[in-house]
């Protein structure tokens, strides 16, 4: 479990240096960059997989669709749910819709852990129950404040179950799932790319694209790989905890991007820094049960 939680941390890390990452890349667009993020993600992908011998898992994945195409139709629907949320990731602060999305992501870690006590029948631990109302407290409070649901509120808190669900239904819960998935998100982020705002007098004013997009590339190819390594390597409602980590850290690079918190959100904050310092303290405490084990 320790390596699943070190995954999870260090997904949401790079997540949150990708999110401060898109403000470095202008004059691109959020659909633009999302075309990039995928086009460069992909081949960082696939050398990773050569590297580190998982390869035969994307092979495996092609020889069941050429056994049974219907599986393709599931893995559009996979790379399709993916799609949409690595796309509204990057568009949403753009479009001055990081509210909602980042509504989505507080709520995330509660239909994750509604999820797996549901569909997986999975129980919680004392801790993690305390984290729960913790982060419930907070959920609760901005829910308050906003008084409605958007639709990218729903998209993010609702989107990644059903996501992940589909990929253990399929069986497709590895690297192999990742890069078929991002196989198929070639298309749209090709059509992004060919039409977007950027042209050759966009680059010669901004000559630092030319380094910045292959390395968002690297950035989002190690987020996605330390984040389904956490996927596998954890219980379903230890991962969904394990997801306030992010939006705890996307504040922060809000922050350093000169935004404030107002004073009435600060009963949302507290309540969910408070339940990940909690799960910081489960994992410590695994740890050490671990090393006593081992003794």
């Amino acid at each position: 479990m320790s390596r699943g939680i070190v995954s999870s941390v260090m997904a949401s890390c790079l997540f949150a240096l990708m999110y401060y990452y898109t403000s470095l890349l202008t004059p691109l667009d959020g659909e633009e960059i999302f075309g990039w993020r995928m086009l460069l993600t992909l081949p960082c992908i696939t050398l990773f997989m050569l590297l580190s011998k998982d390869w035969p898992l994307a092979i495996g994945v092609l020889q069941r669709i050429l056994r049974n195409p219907l599986l393709l139709l599931g893995l559009v629907g996979t790379s399709t749910l993916m799609g949409l949320q690595l796309w509204v990731f990057l568009w949403a602060p753009l479009h001055g819709r990081s509210m909602e999305v980042s509504l989505g992501y507080f709520l995330l870690p509660l239909t994750m852990v509604l999820t797996g006590r549901v569909v997986y029948g999975e129980r919680l631990s004392r801790l993690q129950k305390v984290a729960v109302a913790c982060a419930v407290v907070g959920v609760g409070h901005e829910l308050i404040r906003h008084g409605s649901f958007a639709w990218e509120t729903l998209l993010v808190a609702g989107g990644y179950p059903f996501y992940f669900i589909l990929r253990r239904k399929l069986r497709t819960d590895h690297l192999g799932g990742l890069w078929a998935d991002m196989c198929l998100m070639m298309p749209p982020s090709v059509y992004f790319i060919v039409q977007g705002p950027l042209s050759a007098a966009d680059l010669l004013a901004h000559p630092q694209l030319y380094v910045l997009i292959p390395i968002l590339g690297v950035i989002s190819a190690l987020a996605l790989v330390t984040y389904v390594m956490a996927s596998r390597l954890l219980a379903f409602s230890l991962f969904g905890l394990l997801s306030y980590v992010e939006p705890v850290l996307l504040v922060a690079v809000a922050l350093i991007l000169g935004e404030s918190i107002a004073p009435d959100q600060w009963l949302t904050y507290l309540p969910i820094w408070l339940a990940v310092v909690v799960l910081v303290l489960e994992g410590v405490r695994h740890l050490l049960r671990q090393r006593r084990r081992s003794v």
